[in-house]
């Protein structure tokens, strides 16, 4: 086996070994950046659901109250919930894996009601007052899903519509009737601000940049391994070569084999300057031989 064939396999089992570990580590660091990322937009996105909800219930509100026969007609748009959910439905068409649901124990809307993992968290964030978010993972018939909840509280200017039915719009008892959505109370969480998305979104991230640093990797090992194989042959195995292909001529007995060129005063220098006092040497001896 040549000497350069053995420094390469020296080469791959050390960059192999290191590459292997950094690929461990890095692969956990992008999953855990990109699992970050995807609630970081999460939080975002409930964040601005929850301005469009508090600008819905502050400034919208109390023009749309002024509008004529709004007694008479519901009008959907002076529901907080309703501007939050039509919003992320607009922001879904660039973030189509994020889903946002205003989940509710005992809503006016049936369609608001929440599910039994929804009503869990629901209860977890009642049970805990004073805790004003959720992270959690849990499972879905499509696979592994994360979430981010916050409570809904409902402030006094909701009690109006979800206190007792006698105190609710007539238009709204019209449209959803007075068998759901009352009895809430100023101050209780009755609900949870829900963004959810997959856990394949996070995992896509890291693989896709996981990817990039395997190609950079490579990359890196193949242009490393050709310099260092260039910087082998020209500094070692070269100079060696001359001095094998000296020595054979010398052992053949030929007479008049110029020395060799002794460049710079490393190792392969060293070794050619002895090589060089050792062809003197022995053309000496063979001289005297020949004279005597």
């Amino acid at each position: 086996m040549k000497l350069l064939t053995k420094f390469n396999l020296i080469l791959f089992a050390i960059f192999g070994a290191g590459g292997l570990l950094i690929s461990l580590v890095a692969y956990n660091f992008l999953i855990g950046n990109a699992r970050r990322e995807v609630l970081a937009q999460a939080e975002l996105m409930k964040a601005s659901a929850t301005s469009v909800r508090d600008y819905t219930s502050n400034d919208l509100v109390p023009l749309l109250l002024q509008v004529p026969g709004h007694r008479v007609r519901f009008l959907a748009e002076t529901v907080p919930a309703f501007g939050a959910t039509t919003t992320f439905k607009n922001l879904r068409v660039k973030y189509p894996d994020y889903t946002y649901k205003e989940a509710v124990l005992n809503p006016t809307n049936l369609e608001d009601r929440a599910s039994d993992w929804e009503a869990d968290v629901i209860r977890d964030l009642r049970d805990h007052p004073g805790q004003m978010q959720v992270l959690g993972e849990r499972e879905t018939p499509s696979g592994p899903s994360l979430y981010l909840a916050s409570p809904i509280i409902p402030k006094q200017s909701c009690l109006e519509c979800h206190s007792v039915p006698g105190a609710a719009p007539k238009a709204m008892l019209t449209v959803y009737g007075s068998a759901n959505g009352f009895g809430w109370k100023e101050g209780q969480v009755v609900g949870a601000q829900i963004v959810s998305v997959p856990a394949s979104v996070p995992i896509a991230i890291a693989n896709q940049a996981f990817h990039r640093l395997l190609f950079f990797l490579v990359l890196t090992l193949a242009v490393t391994v050709i310099a260092l194989d260039a910087g082998v042959f020209w500094l070692v195995i070269r100079p060696l070569r001359a001095v094998s292909k000296t020595a054979d001529q010398v052992s053949k007995g030929e007479k008049n084999v110029p020395p060799l060129a002794v460049p710079g005063s490393d190792e392969i220098a060293t070794l050619t300057a002895s090589f060089n006092r050792m062809q003197l040497s022995l053309a000496k001896a063979l001289a005297m031989l020949d004279n005597g």
